[in-house]
């Protein structure tokens, strides 16, 4: 079994052989997390010519997420300003945050949970900034295990009931039976 290396000058030819086969009408999503690292003829106009940074989640994407998965309109919601000033001050992804808002369909048991996913989030990197600073000892430590252990059993329960949901919404959809019910080993 022979394995085939990937280089650069593959890498650019594929890219280029996509450009020419598939005309004017295309788009090519590229994701990376270090841009600094690419070679600049990766980067050059031509090849990629519109470059996105997709930052950390801002009230204002929130916003968006809450409208577009809770159906909150305005910000009237008592957890709004929490969440806000959670927001301003911790580093989270508009997918963790999505991810949160889909836990539940009822915008106040979503909205808890994501208050509580950012509070855990903001603890979890002050914890992490005081360990750089040599101030966290052995207690801190397996605290931080024990809640990130928590938190596992937490989000594979959440994982499995959204399986399950969606493999309900399948049955309903298609009106007959998709999946057997001991599919999940439940």
């Amino acid at each position: 079994m022979s394995f085939l290396q990937l280089t650069l000058s593959g890498l650019l030819n594929f890219i280029d052989g996509l450009w020419s086969s598939c005309g004017d009408e295309r788009i090519i999503v590229f994701t990376t997390n270090h841009k600094d690292r690419l070679d600049a003829a990766l980067l050059r106009p031509g090849r990629m010519d519109v470059h996105i940074n997709m930052s950390y989640c801002t009230p204002q994407a929130f916003s968006i997420l809450a409208s577009n998965y809770l159906g909150i309109r305005d910000k009237n919601h008592y957890l709004y300003d929490e969440i806000e000033g959670l927001m301003e001050s911790t580093n989270v992804t508009p997918a963790e945050v999505a991810e949160e808002l889909m836990a539940s369909e009822n915008a106040d048991v979503a909205l808890e949970g994501l208050v509580n996913f950012l509070k855990r989030k903001h603890s979890e990197a002050n914890e992490v900034k005081s360990e750089e600073n040599g101030k966290v000892g052995d207690e801190g430590a397996k605290k931080l295990k024990t809640d990130v252990d928590e938190k596992k059993i937490v989000n594979k329960f959440i994982n499995r009931n959204r399986i399950l949901r969606a493999a309900r919404g399948v049955r309903r959809n298609c009106g007959r039976r998709m999946i057997p019910q001991n599919f999940f080993g439940i």
